[in-house]
């Protein structure tokens, strides 16, 4: 999907901004840097996540550095599965920060709203869950909906 198709979606849905995550945004640092620059070009904010540490991201110049200077806010820090976090939102674990890049979300406090669970029902009946559950919980809400858990597609979603 091209950047301006991207972009283009963006805008009719009339979100605020865009979250880049999954993967690792910070891989492909030219292609990262135009859709962020052109989101903000186009007054969207732009939020990334990185499994890799802000200061290690810093030291790798050029289109890293064009990358960070685009967004609005990092969250950096590998995911650590043994280190819940369980008070802040957004975020898996507790070594991972928020870096204000600019003034854009500098009032966001993740220890205002605990993590939660979205739930989206789509129009043909499937059920969309972003967020964080344990198993337990989980479980709880296949067995509440009266479904089963699917893996996501490639490019789905």
């Amino acid at each position: 999907m091209s950047v301006d198709a991207i972009l283009q979606g963006a805008m009719s849905s009339n979100v605020e901004g865009l979250t880049l995550i999954g993967g690792e945004p910070f891989d492909q640092p030219s292609g990262g840097a135009k859709l962020a620059r052109d989101a903000q070009k186009l007054g969207l904010g732009v939020i990334a996540f990185s499994g890799y540490e802000y200061e290690s991201l810093q030291s790798r110049g050029g289109d890293t550095e064009e990358f960070l200077a685009a967004i609005d806010l990092l969250v950096d820090g590998p995911y650590q599965s043994w280190n819940q976090e369980k008070q802040r939102a957004l975020v898996g674990s507790t070594n991972q920060r928020f870096i204000h890049i600019s003034e854009r979300y500098h009032s966001y406090r993740p220890y205002a709203a605990a993590n939660r669970v979205d739930i989206r029902i789509l129009p043909d009946g499937s059920i969309d869950v972003a967020g964080f559950l344990g198993s337990d919980g989980l479980k709880n809400l296949l067995e509440v909906t009266g479904t089963d858990r699917k893996a996501r597609r490639a490019g789905a979603g």
